[in-house]
């Protein structure tokens, strides 16, 4: 392993691994309370694609007349993930992002979607963000989330977003919560069955492939640059303790429906 990455890697241990043991997977025993976590997650499974999105903007030309931009090495990266995440593949073979696959998702187990969908159509009609965050009534938590993630997105320095996006995103659902979803899912093959195919894919298809993909990516943009390694780091801790706050928005909802 590269020695940057490494370093990068043990100084944000300890805050990956208040993430993957987060009190918040305990607590999610059924359908309800999955809904409420999904109510959240959805949040970043949309604004981890504008991450990936600025990225590809950045480090390809997707304006005309088209050039030739930045290293070949690193256009092939990108687009490679961007194809997985897109236009990837449901349960019956039908491209659809990773996206729309967790709104199908959400269909399923009878999660609020109305929320998300309402935040996405004011975006769509080119209002403001705090515009679509009030107009969804979004929770605090989640506002802080996104907001970190465009904060990363504004930069324009793709090696700060290439270590979010590779340090700050992925691989950070524990092998807890799947257990949980696969014992859920076994009592109610017919609510969470898309949810179950979408971790079995995120585990197939980000955690593997495109794991390897966005490491080398980050390690290419930062290359030598200690400036560099050193804001890739800042700002990934920065985006994993928005995580934390995310999650901890999650616990405490479900747990007022508990008591």
């Amino acid at each position: 392993m590269n020695n940057h990455i490494k370093k990068l890697a043990d100084t944000i241990a300890p805050y990956r691994e208040k993430i993957i043991h987060h009190k918040v997977y305990s607590q999610i025993k059924s359908i309800h309370e999955l809904n409420i976590f999904m109510k959240y997650h959805v949040y970043a499974v949309w604004d981890f694609m504008s991450l990936l999105k600025s990225l590809q903007n950045n480090l390809t030309c997707t304006t005309l007349p088209w050039f030739p931009k930045g290293s070949a090495d690193t256009r092939f990266l990108i687009n490679e993930i961007v194809v997985g995440e897109e236009s990837d593949v449901d349960m019956n073979g039908n491209r659809m992002s990773h996206f729309e696959l967790y709104l199908a998702a959400m269909k399923q187990s009878g999660a609020d979607e109305s929320n998300i969908k309402s935040f996405i159509n004011v975006l769509i009609e080119d209002k403001s963000m705090e515009q679509a965050f009030d107009i969804a009534n979004v929770p605090a938590q989640v506002r802080k989330f996104v907001n970190q993630t465009f904060n990363v997105i504004h930069t324009n320095q793709p090696h700060i977003q290439a270590a979010v996006f590779t340090f700050g995103r992925e691989d950070l659902i524990p092998g807890m919560f799947h257990s949980i979803i696969h014992d859920i899912h076994k009592n109610f093959p017919d609510s969470i069955s898309i949810f179950k195919y979408y971790l079995e894919r995120h585990i197939e298809v980000d955690g593997d492939h495109h794991s390897h993909l966005a490491l080398d990516m980050t390690e290419r943009l930062c290359g030598d640059d200690e400036k560099k390694w050193s804001e890739a780091t800042e700002n990934t801790i920065a985006s994993l303790q928005s995580r934390i706050l995310l999650w901890d928005g999650v616990y405490d909802e479900i747990m007022s429906t508990k008591n």
